[in-house]
């Protein structure tokens, strides 16, 4: 997987990403991380990329021409199949679903606005998708584009190691991870469950399911309805897991109701 990133912060993007085990699966050639200085497009001695915005207003706005010439310069290697994402608080907020689907791109260009953003014009003639991480302002979109390409390159084969991991983590299936324990068996009185150490794998694996839907419906409502929604829905049809899971959503509704 390629990522290109329009930053006026090349170093900060950078030496985030160059850590633990994108630092490592950059190293396996994984993932490529190609960061481009907008104010080397500038066009002028200062470097300067930004300038006042027509209508009055606070803040400066960042010029067209530079954003437009560094994602020019990138030679992409199929520009009508390229994905350009701007990190962008008006834009779809960011989940699992589409870190997946994105991991499965090739190629992606990140841009990162600055200042009050970026001249609508270049935004409407380059940008394929505008997404959000929450509804909330930053300074720029360096930190958005990192917490993409994390969660990105995670589900790139290979880039964990273990294939598995990424099957079993929050929201892999509308449902939030289980919780889970390491040595000592016993800490501060509180003892690992037994079930954990029973050597009973099926037994495990039920365990892990029920309590992955018990912190989902603890924690997140919403994920919990949907999973239910879609379990119900199934029904019909179940197989032997769906039989335990039905089962498993009954006994926690009909304990809420007690």
């Amino acid at each position: 997987m390629d990522f290109h990133i329009l930053t006026l912060f090349p170093e900060m993007v950078e030496q985030g990403l160059d850590n633990s085990i994108l630092k490592r699966a950059k190293a396996d050639n994984l993932i490529t991380v190609n960061a481009v200085n907008i104010r080397d497009y500038s066009g002028n001695k200062h470097g300067s990329v930004d300038d006042y915005t027509y209508g009055g207003g606070a803040g400066m706005l960042m010029r067209c021409a530079p954003v437009y010439d560094a994602y020019e310069a990138l030679g992409l290697k199929d520009r009508e199949k390229a994905r350009v994402i701007y990190a962008d608080p008006k834009g779809v907020t960011f989940n699992q679903k589409m870190a997946r689907e994105l991991s499965e791109a090739g190629e992606l260009v990140f841009v990162c606005g600055h200042y009050e953003g970026i001249d609508q014009r270049v935004i409407d003639e380059i940008v394929t998708d505008r997404i959000s991480i929450g509804d909330y302002i930053l300074t720029g979109g360096e930190l958005p584009v990192m917490v993409m390409i994390d969660a990105i390159s995670r589900l790139i084969p290979g880039v964990l190691g273990n294939e598995e991991s990424p099957c079993d983590e929050s929201f892999s299936d509308d449902l939030l991870e289980y919780p889970q324990y390491t040595r000592p068996e016993i800490w501060h009185d509180k003892k690992v469950p037994d079930i954990l150490l029973s050597g009973d794998h099926k037994k495990i694996e039920e365990y892990r399911l029920f309590e992955a839907i018990k912190e989902t419906r603890l924690h997140r409502p919403d994920l919990y309805e949907k999973y239910r929604d879609k379990i119900i829905k199934e029904e019909e049809s179940l197989k032997p897991r769906r039989r335990v899971v039905t089962n498993f959503i009954n006994e926690l509704d009909c304990n809420s109701e007690e």
